[in-house]
Order: C-alpha cells, then structure tokens, then sequence
C-alpha cells in the first residue's frame, strides 16, 4: 500500500511538468503579432470581396496541369480597376508571405463592366497550401484577418475514382423562373440518358421551381449552388450592355461554368454544359455513355465535343393531344412531349452549340466554345446527337410543313412519363 501511495504524488508531478512544459514552448497567439493557427475567417460563401478591391473570389482550387502555377482563383474582376495583387497562402501549419499573383482576364466580356477572370499563384517551397485568400500587399500578417478560401482538388484523382460519370452543369437561375414541368421531365431524361448529377447556380426561381429543385437535392442528384450575385452588382438580364444594361453578362453566366468545371475536374469523366431548358440528346445511342464512348474511339484526342443546338417551338403542337395529361394540367411549365417540331438552323448565319467536356482538359470555357483547353475539340453531326430546346421559335416566318418531325423523346415514353409523375408527386406537385 505504500508504494502504491507514493507512486500516485508522482505521477500528478510529472503531469503536471508535461502540462507546464507544452505551455510554455508551443507557439501561441499573442494579441500583437496576430500570427493565428489557422485562418480566422474561411468563406462559406460562393462570392466572397477581395478587400480593398472592386473584386471578388469564387473558387480556388489546385492546378496540377500549369508546371509553376499551385492554386487557380476562379474570380470576378472590374475590369477598369485591375491592380497588383498577391496571393497569400496558409500552408496546412504556417503562413507564407504573398506573392505576386497572375491575373488573367477572359476574353469574352461582351463589353460588361466586370468579368470572369482566372487568378493564378505560383508555386512556393515548402508550403503545402490548404486556403488562400487575395490581397493588395505581400505581407501575410495584415492578410490573416482577411476571408481565406479553401482549396480545392487537392488530390489529383484518376478517372476510375471519380463519383461521376456524367455530370450536367445548367446556367444560372435568376427572376421568377418557375418552368416546372420541362424541368421535371428533362431532369428525368437525363437519368435514363445515365446522367448521376446535375449541378445549378440559383440566384432566385419560383416557388413550385423551388420546391422541386429541394426534392431533387434531397435526393441527391440536384445540387444547388446560392449564386447571390444580385447581393454584389447589377448582373444583366442579357448579353449585351446596351440593350440589356446592368454590370455583368446572364448574372455571371460565364464565371458560374467555369466554376462548375473545376469543382467536377477530378469528381466527373465528363460534364455537359448546357442551359436549364434544353437537353443533349443522342440519336443513334440509346444513352449518352454509349454514345461517348464510341465518338471517343472515332476521336481518341478529342476532349471538347460540341453539339448542335435545335429549336423546337413551343407555338406548334403535335396534333393528336396524346401527351396532354390531365394530371400535368395545374403544374406550371412546358410540355416538351407536346412539341415535336424541328427548325432547320439556318446555316448560312452562326449556329451556336453547346457542349459535353472532359473537364481536366479545359482550361476557360465560354458559353458555345471553350477559350482555352488542352486537346482537339469535335464537332458532334446533329444525326448522332443534337440539343432539344423547346422555345420560342427562332424562325418565326417557317409553317408547321417546313418543320422536321423530331419524335426523339417519345422513344422513352414507358419510363419518362411514370417517373416525371413520381418526381411530382415527390415535390408535392402534382394533384390528384
């Protein structure tokens, strides 16, 4: 009993000696150097202000394609106030001073005040970086309260671990868009066209849009990023500043894809840009994975595929009323099995395309073509693959006898129709 009654003082002793000793050597935050552990302040945000600037990150994310370059900082940027700048990085344990950022700003600005623009930051020894934040000078101590961004892609995954196989990137959502129905269905043609995961940037929709975007992302294969681009600047209805007025293109259009491109560069083998009402559809496949791997044995170096876009307008009904679904009456939106009318594009004028990407290979992207990538870039013929979209029509003067019979979405009929009834009903859409 003795032993055991002086081992138990000892052990208190040489407790508390660790405890003093780890105190008294660590590193600590003192009150007047602000050398913190960790960033104060990480975004959680999709825009985030560069302090002191007239601009703004979006995304960061590590670039192992550029030999030199460590991060790219998808961002937007006033284009007449364009100053030094400096990339400051938290270094996983430490903090590295900044250093001279690369600003390059896209070429597609259709002569808005801001636009999409790639930052990137060189290399540093000895720092692995896992946040980094933009600032207007080098120093890392007056940076360190600022809002850092993680990074990501830290890991440079191979295709055979990707999540997804296809992904859909839609442009942004913004007013009182609320076209349920056409959602609903091109949503469910895309699953049976083996599509995982469909990804929009939502600055606002309506209500019943609302709701059915949410039972998507509940069941995970919606994701909803909050694009408050509203809450920044004046974004533009259009594509053009005299016309349309305000500060930048489509509420970000382009700075929305490109940063669609590189959260999916190492998670998705491809991903299709394309708007919210208009689908790529394969014609000689039955599914878009068929289709891709036989276009990628014709065209083993290609990496950018541009498809067609077709105009089918919503002014011409087919006549037989077979799809007009009494169920579908009160759901707000386009029936775009009621529409089965082609134009022919007028190839005489520019005919724009949309496009499926393997995005490791894309650099910056526009909206009908990407700036810049890494391999060939093919262009789909429409009788292997063209875009559906159901619109107002494009060629106004042409009679329903000049329009092509395009009865694609037909063809998937016994399962389209009873899923977009379940996917309703799902939402609280549908009424009995």
């Amino acid at each position: 009993m003795m032993v055991k009654r002086r081992t138990f003082p000892l052990l208190i002793a040489s407790a508390l000696a660790v405890m003093v000793y780890f105190i008294f050597t660590l590193p600590r935050s003192q009150p007047g150097n602000h050398q913190h552990l960790y960033p104060y302040h990480v975004s959680d945000q999709s825009i985030t202000p560069v302090n002191d600037t007239k601009h703004f990150m979006v995304g960061a994310y590590k670039e192992h394609r550029l030999e030199g370059s460590s991060v790219r900082i998808i961002s937007i940027f006033r284009r007449d106030s364009v100053q030094p700048l400096y990339c400051v990085f938290y270094c996983g344990s430490h903090w590295a001073n900044g250093t001279k950022a690369e600003v390059q700003m896209h070429s597609d600005h259709f002569g808005f005040h801001f636009v999409t623009t790639d930052v990137l930051c060189p290399n540093l020894p000895d720092c692995n970086p896992s946040h980094v934040t933009l600032a207007t000078q080098a120093d890392a101590k007056l940076a360190q309260n600022q809002t850092f961004l993680r990074i990501q892609n830290l890991v440079k995954r191979e295709e055979e671990e990707f999540q997804f196989n296809f992904t859909v990137c839609w442009s942004n959502l913004f007013g009182d868009y609320n076209n349920v129905l056409q959602v609903t269905q091109t949503l469910e043609m895309y699953k049976l066209l083996g599509v995982q995961h469909v990804v929009v940037y939502n600055t606002s929709c309506g209500p019943d849009l609302e709701r059915l975007l949410q039972s998507y992302t509940q069941e995970g294969f919606v994701e909803v990023v909050p694009w408050p681009i509203d809450q920044h600047m004046n974004p533009s209805r259009g594509w053009q500043p005299s016309e349309h007025g305000g500060d930048i293109h489509y509420y970000g259009q382009l700075t929305t894809l490109n940063d669609c491109v590189y959260r999916h560069m190492y998670q998705s083998r491809y991903v299709l840009l394309n708007d919210i009402d208009e689908l790529i559809a394969p014609y000689q496949h039955q599914t878009l994975p068929q289709m891709m791997d036989v276009l990628q044995r014709q065209n083993p170096k290609a990496e950018v595929f541009l498809i067609e876009n077709h105009i089918f307008p919503k002014s011409q009904f087919e006549p037989s009323g077979r799809f007009e679904r009494p169920r579908w009456r009160d759901v707000p939106g386009i029936n775009i099995m009621e529409h089965i009318y082609r134009e022919e594009p007028d190839y005489r004028i520019y005919h724009p395309s949309k496009m499926i990407v393997r995005p490791r290979a894309v650099e910056q992207t526009s909206v009908h073509s990407v700036l810049r990538n890494f391999g060939q870039t093919v262009k789909v013929p429409p009788n292997v693959c063209h875009i559906i979209h159901v619109r107002v029509p494009l060629r106004g003067g042409l009679t329903k006898k000049e329009l092509h019979e395009d009865k694609r979405v037909w063809d998937y009929e016994k399962q389209l129709v009873p899923n977009v009834d379940k996917a309703l009903e799902k939402a609280g859409l549908l009424r009995m």
